[in-house]
């Protein structure tokens, strides 16, 4: 890419919840124009008369140069990137309504974490079937929407399967407090965001359970191995998984219940009611990362713990019995 074409343009954001809104304003403090689809009429009117999206990130105050819309084709008209910050299970929805309004060779960029627990495909693969001709990238990395919203510190990857891309939408998206940095690893960040949900779910479990600090260290110790080898089997790089949207993010997300996926894990862990929870993708994920698993003969003990626990085969205590109790054997 010349420097031309790495200065700024138009940046499309779909989604009108708090990652979305999020990336809206790095996208501006970037220096593009912008322009975010929310299907929820009050967000698009709280965005555009008060500079807030009070339902998602309340209290926090926005750029003034976001404009939303509940409008399609107007926010993706111009644009060069569009950022895809919606929920994993409806990526192929929202990716099919594009195909006859966008334009060939706009960069398309997923920024949820998961992967779709009817086809057990992963947001890139879906969106590269539906938007022939377009460039496919992911954003992932240890980065809590409101912490982002605030524009505190945070780094992030940004993975193409062309490097030569990567860099380019890694320059267009960096910001002074957002650090982009490039990947080639598309499959191994998209898959290193997607099952550390899970893990966090696990260690939320732990907590929920009070059985300290200890056990959560050792589920995220043992959790980054299971994650590593069913990823790298998928076709991951090693050293992706130790990265930004490995480690890194299975870090930040096994913090505090600001996590959606560790709250989540909490409440189950003290069997409370989970009516009324956040959206947790790992709760969609578990049970295809299992599938994958035993398809590729991978051993995943945390991650089968996790999806019985939650289809309500095993109570959050009797999944801790059973690691408990599986044989002892070395580390690697």
């Amino acid at each position: 890419m010349s420097a031309a074409q790495a200065s700024a343009g138009k940046v499309a954001v779909l989604g009108g919840g708090a990652w979305a809104t999020a990336l809206a304003g790095v996208a501006v403090r970037a220096g593009n124009e912008v322009a975010l689809w929310a299907r929820n009429a009050s967000i698009v009117a709280d965005i555009n008369a008060r500079h807030a999206n009070e339902r998602y990130l309340p209290g926090i105050a926005l750029d003034e140069d976001i404009v939303a819309t509940d409008d399609l084709k107007k926010t993706l008209a111009g644009a060069d990137i569009v950022l895809m910050a919606i929920p994993a299970q409806t990526i192929g929805e929202v990716a099919a309504s594009l195909t006859p309004i966008l334009e060939a060779g706009t960069a398309v960029v997923g920024c949820a974490k998961g992967i779709d627990r009817q086809t057990a495909r992963l947001p890139g693969e879906i969106i590269a079937d539906a938007l022939v001709g377009c460039p496919v990238a992911a954003l992932s990395g240890p980065s809590f929407a409101a912490d982002v919203a605030r524009g505190l510190p945070t780094a992030v990857t940004i993975a193409s399967r062309h490097m030569e891309w990567s860099t380019w939408l890694a320059r267009r998206l960096s910001a002074r407090t957002f650090r982009c940095y490039a990947s080639d690893d598309l499959k191994g960040v998209e898959l290193g965001g997607a099952l550390k949900n899970v893990l966090a779910l696990a260690v939320g479990i732990a907590r929920g359970l009070k059985l300290g600090a200890s056990a959560e260290a050792a589920l995220v110790a043992r959790g980054f191995a299971e994650l590593s080898r069913l990823a790298t089997a998928l076709g991951a790089q090693a050293e992706t998984l130790t990265g930004l949207s490995g480690l890194g993010d299975l870090v930040l997300t096994c913090s505090g219940p600001q996590s959606r996926n560790f709250a989540y894990g909490i409440a189950l862990g003290e069997a409370r009611p989970l009516e009324g929870l956040k959206l947790a993708e790992g709760v969609f994920t578990a049970s295809v990362a299992l599938r994958l698993a035993k398809d590729n003969a991978i051993d995943a003990p945390v991650i089968e713990a996790v999806t019985h626990v939650l289809d309500r085969s095993i109570t959050a205590g009797e999944a801790v019995t059973r690691l408990l109790e599986r044989p002892l054997k070395t580390e690697h």
